[in-house]
């Protein structure tokens, strides 16, 4: 063996070497902050305080394993804005995934005046940040509270105007997702469903959308992680803490003239990341096959 091909060997080596292990490398690197993020989470929860990642006691040593954070599950203030959280959350998975799923299955398979620009007018308040609809929301809201059958239900300071007005920001989303599946699905079951007399409803209901399960699995998931998580339209809109989630709780945590206890916060937080857990853990599945769901048409 010459010391050429020695060379070239060894650097063929390296390459491959490199090209196994490079990949990891930032793969690790990448994802080092989410699990220190969490790291920190979990020992803050159960400590008095913390110095980087090390639990302190209440004499500066390190140590202080307690649980005096947890505390706030006997309050039943929190058991009532985690039903609330709930609520809105189970809301908006209902609301945006039938009004979407049977909005984006007339774009998709009906032809009507008006469709092209239905679809650009969605796609166009899709791009208006929530924010900026703050002030109108609000005089909406307002309006509603005034009408006797409904302002109890869905006016300002509900838990049911701000599921209103969620699940109104999120349907340009939620169609589009949708619309892309059922562009996605083949006709032949829809035709001669349709010739044996089904009416539209019950093709939609009986056939199109068992389909299409791993779409409505993702947009579930989606939605739920808004409405869970949701903080600026419930803050805006909401007075005390009668129909506030949790992170509107938390918020009410972080006082500006006394001290806040962060651990306690990190806590709520956990308590907060538990059910998205459970809730990912039962859908993952779904998810994961939501490319074959959307290309195939099948489960």
């Amino acid at each position: 063996m010459t010391t050429a091909t020695f060379e070239s060997g060894s650097q063929s080596g390296v390459k491959r070497f490199l090209g196994r292990t490079l990949p990891y490398v930032l793969l690790v690197l990448s994802i080092s902050p989410i699990v220190l993020g969490y790291a920190w989470l979990i020992i803050a929860t159960f400590s008095y305080r913390t110095e980087g990642l090390f639990p302190i006691d209440a004499a500066g040593n390190i140590g202080g394993w307690t649980l005096s954070n947890w505390s706030f599950l006997t309050d039943p203030a929190i058991w009532r804005v985690t039903l609330n959280s709930f609520v809105l959350a189970v809301g908006m998975v209902i609301g945006v995934g039938f009004v979407s799923s049977m909005a984006a299955y007339s774009l998709s398979r009906m032809n009507f005046a008006g469709r092209k620009g239905f679809l650009s007018l969605t796609l166009l308040l899709h791009a208006f940040p929530s924010v900026t609809l703050l002030i109108a929301i609000f005089f909406v809201l307002n309006f509603l509270s005034k009408i006797p059958a409904i302002g109890a239900w869905f006016g300002y300071n509900t838990l049911g105007g701000v599921a209103l007005v969620m699940i109104s920001l999120d349907l340009p989303l939620g169609i589009w997702l949708m619309k892309g599946f059922f562009d996605n699905l083949s006709w032949d079951m829809e035709r001669a469903a349709l010739i044996d007399g089904a009416s539209r409803f019950r093709v939609w209901w009986e056939i199109i959308i068992p389909l299409i399960k791993p779409g409505l699995a993702a947009l579930a998931i989606f939605n739920f992680l808004s409405g869970w998580s949701a903080f600026l339209i419930p803050f805006t809109f909401t007075v005390g803490s009668k129909v506030a989630n949790l992170p509107v709780y938390m918020r009410q945590m972080i006082s500006d003239t006394a001290p806040t206890n962060w651990n306690m916060i990190a806590a709520v937080g956990m308590f907060q990341l538990i059910p998205v857990l459970i809730f990912f853990i039962f859908t993952q599945e779904m998810l994961l096959s939501v490319y074959a769901g959307g290309s195939k048409g099948g489960t």
